[in-house]
């Protein structure tokens, strides 16, 4: 299991405004959407190298493929909520210890109360939602693991009282990912969880095993979807049913 993980690492992030020559303005946010290497509000550490390894998938994954979506406010899950979409992160950078990011406003529900928020001169911030395990250090800094899996980074709208804002987002919560339904779902416990217990819960073999085969649903999904937007071809039955079954037997292991 894995705990749910939200950090602001910039409350005064750059707006930028363009407009095209019928002039229909499109909105961007741009600046610092993690950074390494030290002690944030909540005592955590995140080293630059396993930031910039994370970053890596996530723009090869999500941002070359336009599905880095992030929401306004962040929910209670790890999962993108298609209808709490608000912007689409279309960059992703390191610079130093920091790592720059730029994303679109969309025209979405949430989108254009984030648009308006700009108009109006509202502070907006953002923040990282991820999953991963901790381990304290000597100095006593929760240092995040080589586990961590960067979900999105979200739009807050809180910057001025960021540390209220975090510690109400803040809940030590595991979670675990159900094969059959391909979902991360919220455990249930009694106790209350510290971050040491949750260390000590995260099955890290089985975790990296579910991150594999969920990368391989996706693979095959999305296979299947390109050989339909093919009317021009016939498609390969036979290689469809095989790289299915080559799925499926990873799930009997």
């Amino acid at each position: 299991m894995a705990l749910l993980m939200t950090e602001v690492f910039n409350e005064d992030i750059a707006v930028l405004v363009e407009a095209n020559e019928s002039g229909n303005k499109s909105h961007y946010i741009e600046g610092i959407f993690m950074q390494g290497d030290i002690k944030n509000r909540n005592g955590r550490m995140y080293p630059s190298n396993i930031l910039e390894k994370e970053m890596n998938r996530y723009n090869e994954q999500f941002v070359k493929t336009k599905r880095a979506l992030g929401e306004l406010g962040h929910p209670d899950g790890p999962q993108i909520n298609g209808d709490r979409a608000s912007h689409l992160i279309i960059e992703m950078g390191r610079d130093g210890s920091d790592f720059i990011g730029k994303a679109k406003i969309l025209g979405t529900p949430m989108g254009n109360i984030v648009k308006t928020f700009i108009d109006e001169g509202v502070k907006i911030g953002v923040s990282t939602r991820g999953l991963g395990s901790v381990k304290q250090s000597k100095d006593g800094i929760m240092e995040v693991q080589g586990d961590f899996h960067l979900a999105t980074v979200d739009i807050v709208t809180d910057p001025s009282g960021p540390n209220c804002f975090v510690k109400g987002m803040m809940e030590n919560t595991q979670y675990f990912f159900d094969m059959a339904t391909s979902t991360w779902n919220q455990g249930t416990f009694d106790e209350p969880i510290v971050e040491e217990a949750v260390v000590q819960s995260v099955d890290m073999l089985l975790f990296n095993q579910a991150m594999d085969r969920l990368q391989m649903l996706e693979d095959t999904i999305l296979t299947i979807k390109e050989s339909f937007n093919k009317p021009s071809k016939k498609i390969d039955e036979q290689k469809a049913l095989k790289m299915f079954e080559s799925y499926v037997s990873t799930l009997r292991k």
